[in-house]
């Protein structure tokens, strides 16, 4: 019998790909990591459902200052597990998403990262927002907020290349920003070492976010 050893090399390398390392062997016999991975997706859940019904009377208080479908709108809460190749949960609320139009607050826990929370507008809402948040820049720097400067709107990684620390903007660069791009973006996030704390620093982060917002 002729044996063709070419088929046979590339045989042993697609198996030699499947091959687990003595680290992956040991987690793939061990459910304890994954059943305390779920246990902890769920507790990310339940807080960020405690977390829209607060969210819910800020903006409650505001419904005088913002769009009728903003406040209508209902929190809603995702997951994924392929953020970057990590796993995520999100809170969008407000959210507001259409082909053209977008007023979000999305808070997001994105797993061995960090959590963030992001203002999102674009078109319409964008146009009747940006003058205020141009004007209350100093509001966004006092609290640490940054800007993304990217060219896509949807990431959400705090990279030199997707956002940029408010403070290092001077005041024309900052509007310039705000003016040139068909979308803003502006977001804050916080280690998960401030696992403890997080709730509070999440709705305190979502109040300053309504006050860029402001006359």
């Amino acid at each position: 019998m002729k044996i063709n050893f070419c088929n046979l090399n590339l045989l042993m390398n697609d198996i030699s790909k499947l091959t687990l390392s003595d680290e992956e062997l040991q987690l793939v016999k061990n459910s304890d990591w994954i059943l305390t991975k779920r246990i902890i997706i769920d507790k990310v859940n339940q807080l960020f459902g405690d977390l829209a019904e607060n969210q819910k009377v800020i903006i409650d208080k505001e419904k005088d200052s913002l769009p009728l479908e903003v406040i209508k709108s209902t929190p809603k809460i995702s997951k994924g597990e392929n953020y970057l190749q990590l796993p995520y949960l999100l809170l969008d609320y407000p959210r507001c998403f259409d082909a053209e139009d977008t007023f979000a607050i999305r808070t997001m826990f994105w797993w061995g990262n960090f959590f963030s929370i992001t203002l999102h507008l674009s078109g319409t809402h964008k146009l009747l927002l940006e003058e205020k948040i141009v004007k209350n820049k100093k509001i966004a720097e006092l609290y640490d907020f940054y800007l993304c400067v990217n060219e896509s709107q949807w990431h959400h990684h705090f990279t030199a290349d997707n956002y940029i620390a408010v403070q290092q903007l001077s005041d024309q660069e900052f509007e310039n920003i705000i003016q040139q791009k068909k979308f803003i973006k502006i977001a804050i996030k916080y280690p998960l070492n401030e696992w403890e704390k997080i709730h509070v620093l999440l709705e305190k982060s979502f109040s300053d976010i309504i006050k860029l917002l402001r006359t």
